[in-house]
């Protein structure tokens, strides 16, 4: 009953404070685009890596001012937490992951770009392998036809945690460096083709 009642707190109090600490984070730091200036209007796929996603909302907000996206989350609490904390950013969310009841999923995921929404995902979540990309992105962009816009975020000075995916929190009073690559179309490549592809573009800029 107790871990029922904090879990119930967290996920009451916990998302509106994160939201509120990205939105600090933001205005505290001086920010960078390093990208196309526009990436056209079709639903896009964007990718970046589980450890740098924090600060996506406002890669993704650079192209789109009226946000129409879903970004796909792991069903576990944690993923709640994710969920009710970029609802503060006009994100939708896709429950599941590409790890587990991956049909199911990807059939999710392929409706949802056919209905026009631009798709959020991490390639090496949610529980990695950091920095490998798993099939679930090569597939839901060679099954629509969608390309994929790969990003990088990179703040001057960070917090770096000791979890698996190494995740990353921008200091205040930096420089956030947002990447993005012209969108990719993977449709005509092999499927080691495309991950070895998708894996250099979010590397191009690790440190």
């Amino acid at each position: 009953m107790r871990k029922r009642i904090l879990r119930a707190f967290a996920l009451f109090v916990a998302p509106l404070l994160g939201s509120l600490l990205i939105r600090f984070l933001h205005v505290s730091n001086k920010i960078r685009f390093h990208a196309p200036e526009s990436i056209g209007t079709e639903a896009t796929i964007f990718a970046c890596w589980h450890g740098e996603l924090l600060m996506l909302p406002y890669l993704y907000k650079h192209y789109r001012k009226t946000p129409h996206a879903k970004v796909l989350i792991s069903p576990h609490f944690d993923g709640e937490l994710i969920s009710r904390t970029i609802k503060y950013f006009g994100l939708g969310t896709l429950a599941g992951s590409t790890d587990k009841r991956a049909a199911k999923v990807l059939i999710q995921t392929i409706k949802t770009i056919k209905e026009g929404y631009d798709i959020g995902i991490t390639p090496d979540g949610p529980k990695g392998p950091r920095h490998e990309v798993a099939d679930g992105i090569i597939v839901m962009a060679q099954k629509t036809g969608a390309k994929i816009v790969l990003v990088e975020i990179k703040p001057t000075r960070f917090w770096q945690f000791s979890s698996w995916d190494k995740f990353v929190v921008p200091k205040p009073f930096g420089c956030i460096n947002f990447y993005a690559t012209q969108p990719l179309d993977i449709s005509g490549l092999e499927l080691e083709e495309a991950r070895s592809l998708i894996t250099q573009g979010l590397l191009e800029h690790a440190n």
